[in-house]
């Protein structure tokens, strides 16, 4: 009987083992085998991308995507290639080798235009501030200088711009780093003794000055409508936002693209 059981075990013991290394959709399940991934994706293209590793396949939205998981590596190799395509044109995006040495991947990019680029930090929220990242796009004037983004409050009833703070030397199409300032409240305040209405507003003038950037153009500037995308003032948040130029009419307007 004692033979019989050693080797109802040793049975056992095998069929757990096979089952522990079967692969589920080219994922291991024993993960003694299998490279641990992680993915951190910021796709803003009109195109979803599909990765490959080994047989697995990974589709990667539109938007923001992350995913932690671990995949099969061959027994008789050490490494699996990775190569990430636009999912209906099969344009390459990127292609890496993954060792397993090397242990987990990290895969992080910013995808836009058919380009990759390096994945931007949103930094924790904070009480009581608010911390903005941009990308401007001119797709409209298409200018090509430097900017600041002045990020300041509007009365209304002098009619006065007040900057709270810029964030200088803004490269189109590339993001900027955080910009913080304090939460603060837009209900009607004296300006000057005068009560007056506030808005939050955020404006963008050629670089080093105070002069705004269509400045020269045919484009005029509307005090609360010409607005880059910002949260709400009195709410702490951290946000990113890529906007581009939307203008159809006479004073310059924006949209805003992607908002994270």
């Amino acid at each position: 009987m004692k033979t019989i059981r050693i080797y109802l075990t040793s049975i056992t013991a095998s069929l757990l083992l096979l089952v522990a290394c079967k692969k589920n959709d080219g994922n291991i399940l024993d993960k003694r085998n299998a490279l641990p991934v992680t993915f951190s994706i910021l796709n803003v293209s009109t195109a979803p991308l599909e990765a490959k590793i080994d047989t697995a396949r990974i589709d990667i939205p539109v938007g923001r995507f992350d995913l932690n998981n671990a995949y099969h590596v061959p027994d008789n190799k050490n490494s699996v290639n990775l190569t990430i395509t636009e999912k209906e044109t099969g344009k390459l995006v990127l292609r890496k080798e993954l060792k397993k040495d090397d242990g987990r991947a990290f895969i992080s990019f910013f995808y836009m235009n058919g380009e990759i680029g390096k994945m931007p930090e949103v930094p924790p929220v904070e009480p009581g501030k608010i911390k903005i990242t941009y990308m401007f796009r001119p797709v409209k004037t298409n200018y090509a200088e430097p900017v600041d983004i002045v990020l300041g409050k509007y009365y209304l009833t002098p009619k006065v711009f007040e900057e709270i703070t810029r964030i200088k030397n803004v490269k189109a199409n590339e993001f900027t780093e955080p910009v913080t300032i304090s939460t603060f409240s837009t209900a009607p305040q004296p300006y000057n003794g005068v009560n007056s209405s506030v808005s939050f507003q955020v404006y963008i003038y050629k670089a080093g000055t105070n002069t705004l950037y269509i400045d020269g153009t045919n484009y005029t500037w509307n005090p609360t409508a010409s607005t880059a995308p910002r949260p709400g003032s009195l709410t702490p948040a951290s946000k990113l936002y890529i906007f581009s130029e939307a203008s159809t009419t006479g004073y310059m307007t924006f949209t805003k693209n992607f908002e994270l």
